[in-house]
């Protein structure tokens, strides 16, 4: 027999609901149209597509692109919690604990805060990210 999750049954607070409907964002195309800037060597390229940082600065949440092109390796160390998919081509992913992968389109990752990531690539590749950040 299945179980159920359980749900509040007190009503949220007034001063936490907004008055008002929220609308949400839309980034039309954002994989093929949005170009993020250079970040390191001549190959690495990473950028905020959106960041939660004005309206929550306590806890912002930022998301965006990173490519990297065939090159130089980029090495890492994530200074907050991110989650990463492989959105095409595809890399080389290793940490200092001796795990390597290689990601293909499809693949989800999560980098905990404090580890160091080295990221490489024989034909180039694009991610998605979301991470628990200010903006980049």
């Amino acid at each position: 027999m299945g179980s159920f999750i359980s749900r509040p049954t007190k009503k949220p607070s007034a001063e936490k609901m907004s008055s008002s409907p929220l609308a949400f964002k839309h980034y039309a195309k954002a994989q093929s149209t949005f170009k993020p800037p250079l970040i390191a060597n001549d190959n690495a390229f990473l950028g905020d597509i959106y960041s939660s940082e004005k309206v929550a600065p306590e806890a912002p949440i930022s998301c965006g692109l990173y490519r990297l092109e065939p090159g130089v390796p980029l090495d890492y160390t994530y200074t907050y919690h991110e989650m990463k998919i492989i959105l095409e081509g595809d890399f080389t992913i290793s940490d200092e604990t001796g795990q390597k992968v290689h990601a293909v389109a499809g693949d989800v990752f999560n980098f905990p805060k404090g580890s160091k990531i080295r990221f490489e690539t024989e034909k180039g590749g694009l991610a998605f990210y979301t991470g628990q950040s200010k903006v980049s």
